[in-house]
């Protein structure tokens, strides 16, 4: 099939009217194309941006949907469950000791440590360590044994109706006798800030 160019030859816009069937239809096309993509770069392409923001949107609103609706179906439980954290935390709250009962703990670890067959070196109150809603009270020990009485105390102090954790401890052979080890260790109590929980 040959075509002739010719007939694109001389072609004037004032007279798109006399133009030849073939350049005309060329004509729309090229018209056609043009249209098309001004369309779609100032009226579609934005809509596309925002349909992509839309549904963006719609899945992030469904998991909030479905993460609330599943609190709603189970208030019940969550009300029960804090009920519950809430007693357990009150029962954690009268195992730390209170402003009077520090120095008793002091004799608390002590029995501790007699009854564990140990002689102390050293058992003292370090500075109070006021955290955000509570009060690190330091204690440091050093008490003279052998590996399985500090076992057998660190067991009993443990078991204290008090709330006493045990930090930082170094097991070394005790240079007075020679023979038997030397555990330094601290031990924190806690008190809760009643005052400022009040306030």
């Amino acid at each position: 099939m040959n075509l002739d160019l010719s007939q694109f030859d001389n072609l004037e816009l004032d007279n798109i009217g006399q133009w030849p069937p073939l350049a005309k239809a060329v004509f729309t096309v090229f018209v056609g194309i043009i249209v098309l993509g001004l369309g779609y770069v100032f009226l579609v392409s934005d809509k596309l941006t925002r349909l992509d923001a839309v549904k963006l949107e719609e899945t992030t609103l469904k998991q909030q949907y479905q993460s609330k609706y599943h609190v709603a179906a189970n208030l019940e439980l969550f009300r029960q469950q804090m009920a519950e954290a809430e007693e357990l935390f009150a029962n954690q709250l009268k195992s730390l000791p209170e402003s009077h009962e520090t120095p008793g703990l002091l004799d608390d670890i002590t029995h501790a440590g007699t009854t564990s067959a140990l002689s102390f070196s050293r058992l003292n109150w370090q500075p109070e360590i006021v955290q955000e809603i509570y009060i690190e009270l330091p204690i440091d020990i050093s008490v003279v044994g052998n590996y399985h009485d500090f076992g057998n105390f660190v067991s009993k102090v443990a078991g204290l109706p008090r709330i006493v954790t045990i930090h930082d401890f170094t097991i070394a052979l005790d240079e007075e006798t020679g023979t038997n080890l030397l555990l330094d260790i601290q031990a924190k109590t806690y008190r809760y800030r009643e005052q400022e929980a009040t306030e």
